[in-house]
């Protein structure tokens, strides 16, 4: 397995251009699944989560090309209505080949999802609401297995939470039923505006989305598309926190200031400095790191996918911190990582207690999920000495070349192959 070392002490200075959002790349290439014709995909991120779920709708029988203007999936005809463990036991979000495989064949058979192990992610949100739009549900041994007996038909889907991998479940299926459908509670995260954008090119009549109500006009006249997704706001916001913590200057370029608000607010209270430029958002820091108050929270909501790099963060501040998950009950197994880098933190329950300004120092970590793996790094751009981070796969899910782009900004770091 591959790893990453890192000397500390550098201050990064230049720009980074972020790349297209994982989270909304992931959910257009399983909605390419619900039409016969193709589907071309523009600025996809060079993640292993991507070409895993590109395997899956390969496997399912789409046909997908990649050239150096996009990804093109069409499926014209679905070869198999089954996922094995084998397809999506790496990443939680293979689920989502659920609903389009149903609407698409009247029968789905889909393997329960793997991916990071921070905490329990249940699949009940979207059984209901395939539940609600006719489809008739069993779990049966590690296997969902859906199937209709007169197809699907519009409805009122209500949210116990507003999950966003079940409001895209909901989203994806309502494009097949007869009549209207109304998501309520719906998640708000910008990538489901982003596939209703996508779904909407497609062919699809969706108002709302990006809102807690979302209405569809089922029964769908699909269509060939084009559709360049959004930049990926973690990317970013974990960038502007490397250039915080290191004391540094970074421009993102393509990030959105709109859908960095939560972020950006917490990063200000904390010292740091954050404006729009051309080109996307420039961040800086030039004085002392103040501690900071947080809850993860759904969007609009300060991000949990942001909650392990403003820990890192947090060990630089004068002063103690209160970091309060409430997304993922798992979600701190970062902590005796960072400790072992000479963090004082300490944990009760859900909340951690970040006493910052100590001094870190470089030693050997091991990442345990995608932004455990992350925090490591930044908090290893500032110790002390050298860092060894191991099992950098989990970095390679989602960030596209972190290594190269901080390198490319002053970072002493350098991937050791395993």
């Amino acid at each position: 397995m591959d790893k990453l070392r890192i000397v500390g002490g550098k201050r990064l200075q230049g720009a980074v251009s972020i790349a297209g959002a994982k989270n909304s790349a992931l959910p257009q290439i399983a909605a390419s699944l619900l039409s016969p014709f193709p589907l071309e995909l523009t600025n996809l991120p060079v993640v292993t989560d991507v070409q895993a779920m590109l395997n899956v709708v390969g496997a399912q029988g789409a046909v997908v090309s990649r050239s150096a203007q996009g990804t093109t999936i069409e499926a014209r005809a679905l070869l198999t209505v089954d996922t094995t463990y084998e397809t999506v036991r790496k990443m939680r979000a293979t689920v989502l080949v659920l609903a389009p495989l149903l609407a698409r064949n009247g029968q789905a058979r889909v393997s329960m999802p793997g991916g990071c192990a921070i905490g329990a992610r249940p699949v009940d949100l979207h059984v209901k609401a395939l539940q609600a739009l006719g489809a008739h549900v069993e779990i049966d041994r590690g296997v969902i297995a859906a199937s209709l007996k007169s197809g699907l038909r519009g409805a009122r889907i209500v949210l116990g939470a507003p999950s966003v991998g079940a409001t895209a479940t909901a989203l994806m299926a309502a494009t097949y039923a007869k009549g209207e459908t109304e998501i309520l509670n719906a998640a708000r995260e910008p990538e489901l505006a982003d596939l209703a954008a996508c779904l909407t090119a497609m062919g699809a009549e969706i108002e709302g989305a990006g809102t807690h109500r979302i209405l569809i006009n089922g029964e769908t006249s699909w269509r060939a598309a084009s559709h360049h997704s959004i930049p990926d706001r973690i990317e970013a916001g974990t960038y502007a926190v490397a250039a915080a913590i290191t004391g540094g200057q970074l421009e993102l370029t393509n990030a959105r200031l709109e859908h960095l608000a939560s972020a950006v607010q917490i990063l200000e209270m904390m010292g740091v400095n954050v404006w729009p430029s051309d080109r996307g958002i420039v961040i800086s820091r030039d004085g002392a790191l103040r501690p900071v108050d947080l809850t993860t929270e759904p969007y609009p909501g300060f991000p949990t996918d942001l909650q392990a790099q403003i820990m890192a963060l947090a060990t630089c501040a004068n002063g103690a911190s209160l970091i309060r998950e409430a997304v993922f009950e798992s979600r701190f197994m970062h902590v005796p990582e960072l400790c072992r880098l000479g963090a004082d933190i300490t944990l009760k329950g859900t909340s951690a207690l970040v006493r910052g300004g100590g001094k870190l120092y470089g030693t050997e970590v091991m990442a345990t999920d995608l932004r455990a793996s992350v925090s490591l790094i930044l908090a290893a751009l500032v110790a002390e000495g050298e860092t060894i981070v191991n099992r950098v796969y989990h970095l390679d899910r989602g960030y596209e070349q972190l290594d190269r782009k901080l390198r490319q900004c002053g970072a002493d770091i350098e991937r050791l192959k395993g």
